[in-house]
């Protein structure tokens, strides 16, 4: 399977963090967003920032930053178009996202996003982790999309649709499980007692 584009979804409004773009704040002097760069970039044949607003305050990462096409923050949805949109201009079959806020997700996440949806004719799957006690917990800003499914993406936006796993489970998106471990590897930086516990994990 050809090697995907990646993009970065940071287009939240990080209410619980008082506003505010939280891949910009520090972690153990790297920038989250920075981290997830490193962590995602040898993994992608390019990488892009999603989010809204002033594009400069990303310049220092060199990186295009995709605004949302649809209006009034629609959720992590928007910014998978915003990256489809990108890559079927670049000749791409598909992305993989990750959010900005999550510095410890696996660095083999698109191989194995790519395995889970093996043999699919629009590759799709979310990143998800096993609790014994909950069962299957999808990680839906992590996910492999296919350029194909752009169009009914769009529309279904347009719609009104806003959840991923509805989007997902209408075209039998898959699921790529990874293991769970401390830190759990898709841990994501809310509030600031999160960012507090993540400084903990490094």
């Amino acid at each position: 399977m050809k090697q995907p584009l990646g993009v970065i979804l940071a287009g939240g409004q990080a209410r619980r963090m008082g506003g505010g773009d939280k891949g910009l704040l520090t972690l153990g002097g790297q920038s989250l967003l920075g981290r997830v760069i490193d962590r995602l970039s040898p993994q992608v044949a390019g990488l892009a920032i999603n989010a809204n607003g002033d594009p400069a305050r990303f310049a220092s990462f060199g990186l295009p930053v995709l605004p949302d096409s649809i209006p009034d923050y629609a959720g992590p949805l928007a910014g998978v178009l915003a990256g489809l949109d990108w890559a079927a201009k670049q000749g791409f079959d598909s992305i993989v996202t990750a959010a900005a806020d999550t510095p410890f997700f696996p660095c083999d996440l698109t191989p194995r996003l790519q395995l889970a949806a093996e043999g699919m004719a629009a590759p799709l799957a979310l990143a998800a982790t096993h609790d014994p006690h909950d069962g299957n917990q999808r990680h839906p800003t992590f996910g492999l999309w296919p350029v194909a499914l752009r169009d009914d993406l769009r529309h279904a936006l347009g719609a009104g649709l806003r959840k991923v796993v509805l989007w997902t489970g209408q075209h039998d998106g898959r699921m790529a499980l990874f293991d769970t471990g401390t830190p759990d590897p898709f841990f994501n930086v809310n509030t600031p007692q999160d960012l507090a516990i993540a400084k903990g994990y490094l």
